[in-house]
């Protein structure tokens, strides 16, 4: 890998994690249930997701910016699956399991939503 490929990566994942570390200390929902800030970190990364996929960012630099680094740091996959964890550890099998349909269902949501408004006004 070249140095500039490396370079696009460094960046954007750089801008990822300070992004991620920002939302997951600084913002919290309660909407009849706890929504947790590495949920909304996944739901804000399937937006982002469905905003790339549908302007089509096929370019190498572009891709590894955006793709592989600031979405590769900045969704929380691996916080997920300890969070999924814990609560199995805990035996909060009902929470475990909402929790689990929570981020899965919502962040399809937002991916398909945002990549859906993309592909119908920017054509």
């Amino acid at each position: 890998m070249e140095f500039t490929s490396i370079s696009f990566v460094f960046l954007g994942s750089t801008l990822g994690l300070i992004l991620r570390i920002f939302i997951q200390n600084n913002f919290k929902i309660i909407i009849g249930f706890n929504i947790q800030s590495t949920s909304i970190v996944n739901f804000i990364a399937s937006f982002f997701l469905g905003i790339f996929v549908a302007l089509n960012f096929t370019s190498n630099p572009t891709f590894l910016l955006f793709y592989s680094g600031f979405l590769g740091c900045f969704s929380t996959f691996s916080s997920f699956i300890y969070q999924l964890f814990v609560l199995f550890q805990k035996r909060k099998f009902m929470r475990l399991f909402f929790h689990y349909i929570e981020v899965i269902m919502i962040s399809f949501l937002f991916f398909l939503f945002r990549l859906l408004f993309c592909s119908i006004f920017l054509k």
